[in-house]
């Protein structure tokens, strides 16, 4: 690990990229409305244009696969070595890919490190310094050893080359986001206590991998930083070497790649602006989010300062901004019958804001159905009620959705005008 005069770390497994340049074909498609898929067909009768999926490269990999093992396992070579991957898991994901693909969204990949029951896994995917006393058992990228390093590469190059290298057999990713956001490390890319320096160093390797992979076999797709809400401020939960100001993050990554072997690259931008409290959805009250460009967070109430701050000079490529998608943020809702107006009052007031903000690119809705383990958040377009007929009733956002980016859009929102405060939608862009 060494450090530039600029004070950046910079890892010694930064690898130069192969020289092919980003195209400017990325596909367009005719609204930003997405969502994190847990029912495929549903989010397809949803309409939905950008779809997200989890990918936890840990449970993929095989490295006690003997040779020769059959159709468990697809094995092959890559930088003179032999790997293994487990089939059922990845033919599982491409079965998605493919669903989603020829159902008319674009597919972003959330690329993830989870620890596993396997030690020897673990030991090969997880930053050496991951704490698992951590919450949320998700880590950084191992990027500090021999061993670490070859089954990334070798990962990302195969999973490259079968989703965005044109085979017919497993449809086309768009987007890969690098693991989840990293700026709260200690809680969601943990590699146990580090700084400023040391977090952006060992993640620009990771971004760089990737990158590298995805260029060795396509111009077009994208790959993406992962950011939470925190920009002028770093979550007030954590301490000074668990949690990072996002603002923080990006000037100091912008720096690093630039200084590493290889230079820069066309990395986009993956954020999070849940509202302030994340179990009060009118976002439009709150207080943090300002219109200072260092303003303590960015919401959906102050999302233009996110895609005005790109504009800086110091973080074009080549002269252009970096583009922004919205990959995870929801809005709660409330018990009652007022409550779930609420939620769908916020996503209409988000939605309208986000369609008419040039800077962003796709507005991915977590979740699909409300989950039973996350705080008591209730984010979703379906409730969850095990044991009953339905088990996965609609909520009232859930056609307000449906209706996002098509003609019944305007009635299908009408309601939610006085909600929010406005006369128009087209206050939403001011």
């Amino acid at each position: 690990m060494g450090i530039l005069a600029s004070g950046c770390l910079v890892s010694a497994a930064a690898q130069a990229d192969p020289g092919l340049a980003a195209s400017d074909q990325f596909p367009e498609v005719d609204s930003k409305k997405g969502l994190q898929v847990e029912l495929a067909d549903d989010a397809i009768a949803l309409g939905v244009r950008h779809a997200a999926i989890n990918v936890d490269l840990s449970r993929l990999i095989a490295p006690a696969a003997a040779p020769g093992a059959g159709d468990r396992y697809l094995q092959r070579e890559h930088g003179g070595r032999s790997f293994a991957w487990r089939t059922d898991y990845l033919h599982a994901l491409e079965g998605t890919i493919r669903q989603l693909h020829d159902g008319g969204a674009l597919v972003y990949v959330i690329l993830l490190t989870y620890e596993q029951p396997d030690p020897r896994v673990n030991q090969i995917m997880l930053h050496p310094d991951y704490d698992p006393t951590a919450p949320n058992h998700l880590g950084a990228w191992n990027f500090r050893t021999d061993d670490g390093r070859a089954w990334l590469a070798a990962t990302l190059d195969l999973l490259a080359e079968r989703w965005s290298g044109g085979e017919e057999s497993s449809g086309e990713v768009a987007g890969y986001i690098v693991s989840n956001e990293v700026n709260s490390h200690w809680y969601w890319h943990n590699q146990g206590r580090a700084g400023l320096q040391q977090v952006v160093a060992d993640y620009a390797d990771a971004v760089r991998l990737v990158h590298t992979a995805v260029r060795r076999h396509a111009a077009w797709p994208r790959v993406y930083l992962s950011l939470d809400h925190h920009w002028g401020i770093a979550y007030p939960a954590g301490g000074a070497d668990q949690c990072l100001a996002g603002k923080d993050f990006v000037d100091a990554f912008a720096r690093c790649v630039k200084q590493a072997p290889g230079g820069d690259f066309d990395w986009h931008v993956a954020y999070h602006p849940y509202p302030e409290n994340l179990f009060e959805p009118r976002f439009w009250q709150d207080k943090s989010a300002t219109a200072a460009p260092d303003t303590p967070r960015i919401t959906f109430k102050n999302l233009e300062v996110l895609t005005t701050y790109l504009e800086r000079p110091e973080l074009l490529h080549d002269g252009r901004p970096r583009r922004v998608i919205l990959s995870e943020q929801g809005f709660h809702s409330p018990p009652g019958e007022e409550g779930e107006t609420l939620q769908a009052a916020a996503y209409c007031y988000a939605y309208a804001k986000v369609d008419r903000l040039a800077g962003v690119d796709a507005f991915i809705l977590h979740r699909h159905i409300d989950h039973p383990h996350e705080g008591g958040l209730n984010l979703g377009l379906r409730r969850r009620t095990p044991g009953a007929a339905d088990s996965h009733p609609k909520k009232k956002i859930y056609d307000c959705f449906r209706a996002a980016g098509t003609p019944e859009w305007e009635a299908a929102s009408a309601f939610a005008l006085p909600v929010v405060g406005l006369e128009s939608w087209d206050e939403a862009g001011r």
